[in-house]
């Protein structure tokens, strides 16, 4: 995770045109060494499809580059997605961008969100890894890395859970957002 200065949170409020809006981030470096992982597969179909003599064996030599380039590119890319998440709460969204494409991303409407709690330890384990994940029995997750998450409780029952630097203050914002729907 990124070191932050004395005093500073990531996580912080702004003001826009249409009202203000929280932004947030998290960060997961240990995933680089995932996607090395995949790019050292993809390099070896490449090296295996230039440098091997196709006289012999070439359905074997041909489903083993194919495989070890679909292994690298899968692993490669299914790592850079999850190495940084961007949440954003405006007036009306709370919207969650993952990667430093921004996919997969997830926009939930505040007047589908019941509640905001914060959870002080969400872990890839309880998950089941890293990335975009679903359970039954406990929801939706966006988890990049261990530490402090959001927790949404959405109006159909589910839960989204999204892990990001300074949630305490995306909760607070989120509830604030909820008062003026909840004194209707």
């Amino acid at each position: 995770m990124r070191q932050h200065a004395a005093g500073e949170r990531p996580g912080r409020r702004t003001t826009a045109p249409g009202g203000e809006v929280w932004t947030g981030h998290a960060h997961n470096r240990v995933q680089w060494l995932l996607a090395l992982g995949g790019l050292a597969c993809l390099a070896l179909g490449i090296e295996l499809a230039v440098d091997s003599s196709w006289a012999t064996g070439i359905a074997a030599l041909a489903m083993s580059v194919v495989g070890l380039i679909a292994v690298g590119l899968l692993i490669l890319f299914g790592t850079l997605a999850f190495l940084h998440v961007a949440v954003k709460v405006d007036k009306d969204h709370l919207e969650v961008r993952c990667g430093h494409v921004g996919l997969p991303r997830r926009r939930i409407p505040l007047d589908h969100v019941v509640d905001a709690d914060f959870a002080p330890r969400v872990t890839p384990r309880q998950w089941g890894g890293w990335g975009y994940r679903w359970r039954p029995e406990i929801g939706t997750a966006v988890v990049v890395r261990r530490g402090e998450g959001l927790v949404l409780s959405l109006g159909d029952g589910r839960k989204f859970t999204v892990t990001v630097d300074n949630a305490e203050s995306a909760v607070r914002h989120i509830r604030d957002r909820l008062k003026p729907t909840a004194a209707l």
